[in-house]
């Protein structure tokens, strides 16, 4: 749902419906949604448990997404909106942190990221279902089936999402947190056919694990490093995410390349996303987490550079390509695999969601700062200075970041 929009604001200027100035409304009442969501997700899975806080935020996605589809006018589909990216702020961030907490240590990095593979399908195949239904029926139906498909997944979520057994356990509901991992090892055995070890129950003795464990904490000792590199990892991939992907298009124009032809180039451009995912999945666990993003950092700020002073459209085709398959590497790495390892199991879903909003106000902002820099100094400008706050980002994360690949969630919660 979070791109459905973006296929419909067209529609809805042609139909005389909206502006420029509500379309920006428009967006703006998602990313302000995206923060509120990010927070309210944090406090609500750290409190009352994973599974609730899926559920909650996915039932209020579907009922708005269908409330969408009946509006008036623009005022209420952009409340509307609102209510959507407030959900799926939360969703997003539920969702990688609480699917951490089921992985094993030595491949959590791989599958982390093919859940973030799926995931990031969707742009395309929003922009391919919104072309169809748009053209032939209304955005009226857009929304509907959107909050139709979200709402049986709500129904069917109460059936197959389990609560995390680590949340269970910390909040001393040691038969409960049993019951779970008993439920999974009877499953594996059924389809594997082998009979796994007996189950053991450790319980974390970390200060910052305990029921009573405060948002604050999160801004002392030990917590405040990690929140601080989690922050500046965030803001690398927002700033390079919202500089590189929303400005692309607009900077082909700008050199001169017709608006039709800059539109296939970006689409083509954009192939390297699912790929770069695709190979981070196989890749990400045999690397050091913090040399592996780091890496990746540094590797966009110069391919930015390049691409940046290519004269001829092939060879900004390719570089561009390239540079989308690095950019989403590392948004791979930092949104679905280091933010969710970095908190002990009580502060998970606060620390998560707390850098996430932090993320989002970057994300809001950026596009004011490229728009200054592409107006008066031009797109080298705009991926020299890119490059540089890479880089500066990349010493933060090399030097004070913390190694999680491998190393078992209860080891990480352990913070003095």
């Amino acid at each position: 749902m979070s791109y459905s929009g973006n296929v419909v604001l067209a529609k809805l200027v042609s139909n005389g419906w909206s502006n420029n100035f509500l379309n920006a409304a428009f967006t703006s009442a998602l990313m302000f949604g995206y923060f509120i969501g990010s927070l309210t997700g944090g406090f609500i899975g750290d409190y009352f448990g994973r599974r609730r806080a899926f559920r909650i935020n996915l039932l209020i996605v579907g009922i708005a997404a269908t409330g969408a589809a009946f509006v008036p006018d623009m005022y209420w589909l952009i409340f509307f909106r609102f209510l959507m990216g407030t959900g799926m702020g939360a969703l997003i961030m539920v969702g990688y942190a609480s699917f951490t907490e089921f992985i094993p240590a030595t491949v959590r990095g791989k599958w982390s990221a093919r859940l973030s593979f799926v995931g990031n399908w969707s742009p395309m195949l929003s922009a391919a279902i919104g072309v169809v239904v748009i053209a032939f029926f209304s955005w009226r139906i857009m929304f509907l089936l959107g909050g139709i498909g979200i709402l049986l997944a709500w129904f069917l979520s109460g059936k197959y999402f389990i609560e995390s057994p680590r949340w269970l356990a910390g909040k001393g509901q040691i038969a409960g947190a049993e019951s779970q991992l008993r439920e999974v090892e009877q499953q594996i055995e059924r389809e594997k056919s082998v009979r796994l070890p007996p189950l053991t129950l450790n319980q974390s003795n970390s200060k910052a694990n305990i029921i009573n464990g405060t948002f604050w904490l999160l801004f002392k000792g030990e917590m405040l490093r990690r929140t601080l590199v989690a922050i500046t990892v965030l803001i690398a991939m927002n700033i390079s995410l919202y500089t590189i992907t929303v400005w692309i298009p607009t900077i082909f124009v700008n050199s001169g390349i017709d608006v039709d032809k800059s539109i296939l180039m970006t689409a083509v451009i954009m192939i390297g996303a699912p790929v770069g995912i695709f190979i981070a999945a196989l890749i990400i666990d045999h690397f050091p987490r913090r040399l592996f993003g780091s890496a990746l950092l540094i590797i966009i700020a110069v391919l930015g550079y390049i691409y940046s002073i290519q004269t001829t459209e092939w060879a900004v085709l390719i570089y561009g390509l390239v540079m989308i398959f690095f950019l989403y590497m590392y948004v791979c790495f930092a949104s679905a695999v280091y933010i969710p390892e970095l908190w002990p199991t009580h502060l998970r879903l606060r620390g998560s969601g707390f850098v996430n909003a932090v993320g989002r106000i970057v994300a809001v902002f950026t596009p004011y700062g490229v728009a200054a820099l592409l107006t008066h100094y031009g797109s080298i400008t705009v991926f020299m200075v890119l490059g540089v706050m890479l880089v500066l980002c990349a010493l933060v994360l090399s030097i004070f970041g913390i190694e999680t690949r491998k190393v078992s969630l209860e080891e990480i919660s352990e913070v003095n």
